[in-house]
């Protein structure tokens, strides 16, 4: 083997071993700086300094002084010894200590001066100590509060950001609106992320305090007693334990009965325990559980997130009640067509139960209000019955008999077992659900185990993430929905809604790879962090849940207007009346206009009552851009094919 003069190279792969860096000569001026830099963080450094500086300078001033004196007098010579009163005159000034005096005199005044300066410099110190104290103290949050008729928030969680949001909206019109978050965060952290995510609050008006909520003593800074109402968020891991505690510590310091509670739970049975106990003063909102129900509804019907979120935000239309006396002794179905410019879509009696979508005969009795959806409240404007619909024949809805529906989740967590069990209701027999979750978050025992009811057969696939894996599940065979859930309880939702997304992509890429079919295959994702939700849709999912989001509306509405709750209850409920988006084709013959007061009494005529319609050529780029709640009962609207039927009724298979 013959030697060469090459050398080679270990441990860099193919760009071989650095060459070591060559030492550069450091510079006078760079070494002064460094050196400098260095003895400022000594104790006195700062003070040499200055006083080297002020020496500097009276030398200086000396010689300009002595020059413009040879120039004054250029046949006088210059006396050394006048140099030196020159330098201590140029000195004293600098210190403003005068050098008119005797000798004895500017050395006493000098000393006065060190002292003036030592005494002022303390007493400065002690004023600025005591500001920079008092600014500490406050923006710690500990002061008290002094507003009156305020919303107050107690807790911290992603869910602030967009109530803040909606009560921005909700109070325009008012002309101090005030709201106080009391929480134990920092203030100047909680102050920083409101700036950051809520940028435009208009005349609202947020402030921050920090303390513990369950702790009466701590509470009372709050000033519990005169606020409106009370929000109160699950900003922890400990579940409701935190929030029946927080119920009782406002409780401690409030006794007025008439203030309304909005809690935010989790548990059923703790949520009817607490609202029992305190007579309905807390009105429990189980966020979990709306929320599973709305992602149920997104996987059945395209457009439902979309309809659901317009009801729910303070913009555009929303729910509204109201008493209307032309109405007392005629029935429901004379309601449904009374009003141009809102959509009835139930009663509530004088006892302040609701009833959603009714019978069609019901009867409205004085103290009855009518449930409508409007642009808003002064929108709600008896124009008259429709008799020429009254008396006009419809059209009955046809339905056919329901094809079995195969749906795969992807992820896993207790959400999607509370989804599953809301599905589980409406799916038609024989449909399926294929569950592939990874086996690093879920135990595989947790799924073997897994039944919703007789109607629907339930698979489920452990696999380790590989991307071949998952890939395989969903080409199993022709899934109607693919349903992608986060990992609530085994990653942080940061994480979850990473790989949300991530998913997101690969199923849209697997869908255009392999042709998506003439029924293509549906998408919903469930995105935990609303600030992903931008993000979220340049993966082009076709229905998408904002966790956070969904149950912040539903919080703000309630904590407005406390009437809802029970309205949201019903509408939410599987039991009861729901929102449902059903074919156009149901309805009206596609192609042909239709006034929309007539869609109104074909769907009176079937027990439903119409809220809007879903077009499908507007939905194409984005859901909520497809779905119009509440045009006026004179609109013309041509169907066509793919479009929907916005109505509340019973769900049908």
């Amino acid at each position: 083997m013959s030697k060469t003069n090459e050398s080679r190279s270990y441990g860099q792969g193919a760009q071989g071993e650095p060459d070591a860096p060559k030492a550069q000569k450091v510079s006078f001026s760079t070494r002064l700086r460094y050196n400098f830099d260095n003895s400022l963080s000594k104790p006195g450094a700062f003070v040499g300094y200055v006083f080297i500086a002020i020496i500097i300078l009276a030398f200086i001033m000396a010689a300009v002084q002595r020059g413009i004196a040879a120039v004054v007098a250029l046949n006088e010579p210059l006396d050394p010894a006048t140099y030196f009163f020159s330098f201590w005159e140029a000195f004293t000034k600098i210190l403003g200590i005068g050098s008119t005096a005797a000798w004895g005199t500017q050395l006493i005044n000098t000393l006065y001066w060190a002292i003036g300066i030592a005494i002022s410099g303390a007493v400065i110190g002690f004023i600025s100590a005591q500001i920079i104290r008092a600014v500490a103290r406050l923006q710690e949050g500990k002061s008290a509060v002094i507003e009156s008729g305020h919303t107050l928030i107690l807790g911290w969680s992603n869910r602030v950001f967009p109530i803040l949001s909606e009560l921005a909206i909700a109070n325009e019109n008012v002309r101090k609106p005030r709201v106080v978050i009391f929480a134990s965060a920092t203030r100047a952290m909680m102050d920083s992320e409101i700036r950051a995510r809520v940028p435009n609050l208009g005349k609202l008006k947020v402030i921050t305090r920090t303390g513990d909520s369950t702790n009466p003593e701590d509470l009372k800074r709050a000033n519990v007693s005169t606020a409106k109402s009370i929000i109160i968020l699950d900003s922890d891991e400990s579940g409701d334990a935190t929030i029946v505690s927080t119920v009782l510590a406002v409780k401690a310091v409030n006794s007025n009965p008439s203030t309304r509670i909005i809690a935010e739970l989790d548990d059923e049975n703790t949520a009817e325990a607490i609202s029992t106990a305190t007579n309905g003063q807390v009105i429990a909102v189980r966020s979990q559980n709306v929320i599973a129900r709305v992602t149920a509804q997104a996987s059945r019907q395209p457009g439902l997130a979309a309809v659901t979120l317009d009801l729910l935000d303070f913009a555009g239309d929303e729910i509204y009640i109201t008493a209307i006396a032309e109405l007392v002794g005629k029935t429901y179905s004379d309601a449904l067509l009374a009003f141009n410019e809102a959509s009835v879509i139930g009663l509530l009696d004088s006892t302040g139960v609701a009833q959603i979508n009714p019978k069609p005969s019901t009867k409205i009795p004085a103290g009855t209000k009518v449930i409508a959806i409007a642009h808003d409240d002064d929108k709600i404007i008896y124009s008259g019955l429709r008799n020429d619909l009254a008396a006009k024949k419809v059209a009955k809805k046809t339905t056919g008999k329901a094809k079995p529906e195969h749906l795969l989740f992807i992820g896993w967590s207790s959400m999607g077992r509370a989804v599953v069990t809301e599905l589980a209701a409406f799916l038609p027999a024989g449909s399926t659900v294929h569950i592939v979750a990874e086996s690093r978050h879920v135990d595989p025992e947790e799924l073997k185990g897994l039944k919703f009811g007789k109607n629907i057969k339930v698979t489920f696939a452990s696999v380790s993430g590989d991307i071949d894996e998952l890939i395989k599940a969903a080409s199993a065979k022709k899934y109607n929905e693919v349903v992608i859930l986060g990992y609530r309880e085994a990653i942080s939702e940061a994480e979850a809604d990473a790989q949300t997304m991530l998913t997101m992509l690969q199923m849209n890429q697997l869908f255009e790879a392999k042709g998506n079919g003439v029924e293509p295959t549906r998408l919903v994702a469930e995105i935990l962090d609303s600030r992903k939700a931008e993000l979220a849709r340049v993966a082009a999912v076709d229905d998408m849940v904002v966790s956070d989001n969904l149950a912040a509306l539903l919080i703000a509405q309630v904590s407005e207007n406390p009437a809802l709750a029970p309205v949201f209850d019903d509408l939410f409920d599987a039991d009861g009346a729901s929102i449902s988006v059903n074919p156009i084709e149901s309805y009206a013959a596609v192609g042909k206009p239709i006034e929309f007061a007539q869609l109104v009494a074909i769907g009176r005529a079937n027990g439903e009552s119409v809220i809007g319609y879903r077009t499908l050529e507007g939905s194409k780029k984005l859901s909520s851009s497809g779905v119009r709640l509440n045009p006026a009962k004179t609109t013309i609207f041509t169907p066509a094919k793919g479009d929907g039927l916005v109505v509340v009724g019973e769900l049908r298979n």
